[in-house]
């Protein structure tokens, strides 16, 4: 059955976009936010500002999805060691390192500088363990970096520190796999939300 113009719905009254004017009008089309043709010459300015940030906004999320497919799967695992190194600084903020017992200064709480993320054992050794966070300590930049780890140092107080069940695991056979992109990004999402639960918990 066909509406006649009659029985069609009055369109409501809406207030006029110009801030300056404000004034209540019936729309005439649809879409129209002003109440006059002068008030839309006065917003034009404001209008096309919005619509410059608008498609700014639009062409920054497709370069990102771009730039994301065009990401090796090396890169999306460097990403997320990235991730969760930076959850293992934050978790041992305020202890020691790991294989030398030095403590951070007051500064390098602030800056967070002079300390790594090491592994126990390393991801050549055992790629399997690469984000086991088990694996991973706060650790000092001479250890880590000058001494190669500074490994039975780091034993001593891994032992201390999780107990010797958890290190033996550690030290055991694991099974090999190989984390696809999904997975890889997963784990990188992962850790980014526990550091900023983290970081909201200090907050």
């Amino acid at each position: 059955m066909r509406v006649t113009l009659k029985e069609r719905k009055a369109p409501k009254p809406k207030t006029c976009d110009n801030p300056s004017c404000g004034a209540s009008f019936v729309p005439q089309r649809l879409g129209q936010a002003v109440c006059s043709y002068t008030c839309g010459l006065a917003i034009k300015d404001v209008n096309q500002e919005k619509a410059r940030k608008a498609i700014a906004q639009i062409e920054r999320k497709e370069i990102k999805v771009r730039k994301e497919r065009l990401k090796s799967r090396a890169d999306h695992l460097r990403e997320a060691q990235a991730a969760v190194n930076e959850y293992v600084r934050l978790r041992d903020a305020h202890l020691p390192c790991i294989s030398c017992d030095s403590m951070p200064s007051d500064h390098d709480l602030i800056t967070g500088s002079r300390w790594d993320a090491g592994h126990y054992r390393s991801v050549g050794a055992c790629p399997e363990l690469r984000f086991e966070p088990l694996n991973i300590h706060r650790q000092c930049v001479k250890c880590n970096r000058n001494l190669s780890g500074n490994a039975v140092e780091y034993r001593i107080r891994l032992v201390l520190r999780i107990g010797a069940d958890k290190v033996a695991w550690l030290e055991g056979p694991h099974q090999p796999r190989k984390h696809t992109v999904d997975e890889i990004k997963s784990i990188k999402a992962e850790y980014r939300a526990k550091t900023r639960e983290l970081k909201r918990a200090a907050a």
